[in-house]
């Protein structure tokens, strides 16, 4: 079984034989646990290998979200991304508040809930996303830069608009939402309001560009409130 790589069928037959469990059983309910236990082993590892790739800032959950301090969070609103369904219908979330508001926790939540659902799933930094395919393009591994993005159900940027883009990263950010518009979902979260993101692309066509894939059929929560690390 091990050479085979069935570890959830070893790991459960070698247990039952330990405690003459077998025994108890028909041949058929035998079986159906030793196939029910493999199943579910590749399962959980298929999640925890999601959960690594994905790189998340925080190990959060939509359960831990805190509901409670006041910020314009809608819990309904919440439960409904629950099962994800926003991935199949391939919409955004765009996330928008002051800092201190959690928006960094709210989107690993979002993201870590679509791996448990099977979804592929990969959260960057804005500014390090634009880092990262600067030193691509001069090392030549631009497009599987570009290609591992493009793969994943789920895309998840954090911290956009810290800084107004430059040439080269509003058309890298262009070509990114381009691949996606109607395909695969995003999830962006921002410090500034939503009407501030055209003065940050810059570029009026290229901006104009961005903000009408990203805002078609996209669910907008807008954040407000006192600061969560004043209160702590």
């Amino acid at each position: 079984m091990n050479q085979m790589k069935l570890f959830g069928m070893h790991q459960t037959f070698q247990g039952m034989v330990e405690t003459k469990g077998h025994q108890k059983l028909t041949q058929d309910e035998l079986i159906n646990l030793l196939v029910q236990a493999e199943w579910e082993n590749r399962e959980n590892r298929k999640i925890s290998r999601s959960l690594r790739n994905a790189r998340f800032r925080y190990q959060a959950t939509l359960e831990e979200i805190n509901y409670e301090h006041q910020r314009n969070l809608d819990k309904n609103q919440f439960l409904r991304f629950y099962d994800c369904s926003y991935i199949d219908r391939k919409e955004n979330i765009l996330l928008t508040g002051p800092t201190g508001l959690g928006k960094s926790y709210i989107v690993s939540a979002l993201g870590h809930q679509a791996c448990m659902r099977a979804y592929r799933v990969l959260y960057m930094n804005t500014q390090k996303l634009f880092t990262r395919l600067r030193v691509a393009k001069a090392d030549g591994s631009y497009p599987k830069e570009t290609d591992r993005i493009e793969k994943q159900d789920l895309f998840i940027l954090d911290d956009f608009g810290l800084q107004p883009l430059d040439a080269n990263n509003r058309m890298a950010l262009l070509e990114i939402i381009e691949d996606r518009h109607e395909r695969k979902s995003m999830i962006i979260s921002s410090q500034l309001p939503l009407e501030k993101w055209y003065e940050v692309i810059g570029e009026s066509t290229v901006a104009d560009a961005i903000i009408d894939r990203l805002f078609n059929g996209s669910h907008r929560i807008e954040l407000d409130g006192d600061s969560m690390r004043k209160k702590k």
